[in-house]
């Protein structure tokens, strides 16, 4: 089934690199492979950007900072090769990461430069004529879920970790940086900013022992062997990775999943094929995790309605960059309306004590 596995294509106007300075970089690092030199981009993802490189036989990833973007916080390349520098040997679905750059005058950014992993992704439906039975969607659940807790099990400190987050007073601080965030983009008022914020301070639950968290897990940031669907190769976007609270790592995937029965304005969100024949629901996949990682999950909703919260937010942040003419990636225009329906649910779950 190679043919349904992820490739990439012309790159988007505005977000084209300078070949003229990247070729002889590549050259230079790469002295063995002399023919061709192409770029492509793979289209897919709305925060970083991620390009293909073609030198002579050999294939690389490169992925940079969103153009005109001044959070740099948000998009630490330099921090998320050390992150995979460490976690690859541990964590095989990690890729394995090739060369640093922070020679701005190269790209304008600093970039990291990866091994590529080809495999399926899965997004809003399978491609046409890709066999997904409900078979398949329940064992690829299971796996969706076990992978999390094992990347949770992983020992950070023994594999060089240690230093990558301040787990104490993970929570807390968290929902005050996610707050502000939100409020330094703002674009439209959204009367459910106040009323959330309220809660999730009013009921911010003890954290659990910190793990290694990826932050931003759902479908389309993982690659699945084209020959088994079920099983897991490659884990993507690694650029909020940090040591916290593994259930809010878990509430993440939960606020990404829409099933059946959800209404339709959340089905129009829909992330993956989550709500077909096979697939669990949220309910089920928080008992599969208790059931594999061991971990209390009895304050799971909270989880769900800052995750929530945090998407619409990270939502919110793309669109301000949409809005004030950083980007015209026509894909961003409509995320207003994907804010208040996440903010909406958030609230909702708040109200009613159901994830």
């Amino acid at each position: 089934m190679t043919d349904f596995c992820d490739k990439p294509a012309s790159i988007r106007p505005g977000e084209e690199l300078d070949l003229a300075k990247l070729q002889p970089f590549h050259r230079e690092h790469f002295p063995g492979e002399l023919e061709r030199f192409n770029v492509t981009q793979f289209p897919s993802g709305h925060s970083n950007l991620t390009y293909c490189v073609q030198l002579g036989n050999r294939q690389m990833v490169l992925r940079r900072p969103p153009f005109g973007s001044k959070v740099k916080s948000a998009h630490d390349m330099g921090r998320e090769f050390h992150v995979l520098s460490k976690l690859h040997h541990a964590y095989q679905p990690a890729p394995k990461v090739l060369l640093y750059c922070d020679d701005a005058s190269i790209l304008g950014a600093p970039f990291y430069l990866m091994e590529p992993i080809r495999g399926i992704i899965l997004r809003r439906d399978p491609p046409a004529g890709l066999p997904f039975t409900a078979e398949t969607a329940h064992k690829l659940c299971e796996s969706f879920i076990d992978n999390l807790a094992r990347l949770h099990s992983i020992d950070y400190a023994g594999i060089g970790l240690a230093d990558l987050g301040k787990p104490q007073g993970y929570l807390e601080r968290q929902v005050r940086g996610w707050v502000e965030r939100y409020h330094g983009s703002k674009t439209h008022d959204i009367p459910e900013i106040e009323q959330i914020s309220s809660w999730m301070q009013e009921n911010l639950p003890p954290s659990a022992d910190a793990t290694l968290i990826h932050n931003d897990y759902k479908f389309d940031n993982v690659i699945l062997d084209a020959d088994d669907l079920a099983r897991i190769i490659g884990v993507l976007d690694w650029e909020m990775c940090t040591l916290g609270d593994p259930l809010s790592d878990l509430g993440t995937a939960l606020a990404y999943w829409v099933e059946v029965g959800d209404s339709e304005d959340l089905q129009k969100l829909r992330w993956g094929p989550t709500n077909y024949p096979g697939s669990m629901t949220r309910d089920e996949l928080v008992l599969r995790y208790a059931q594999t990682s061991g971990c209390d999950v009895s304050n799971m909703l909270f989880y769900v309605v800052f995750a929530r919260f945090k998407v619409a937010v990270i939502v919110q942040q793309i669109y301000y960059r949409y809005h004030v003419g950083l980007t015209k990636d026509p894909r961003f225009a409509f995320m207003p309306e994907v804010v208040r329906t996440l903010l909406r649910h958030s609230w909702q779950s708040a109200q009613t004590g159901k994830i």
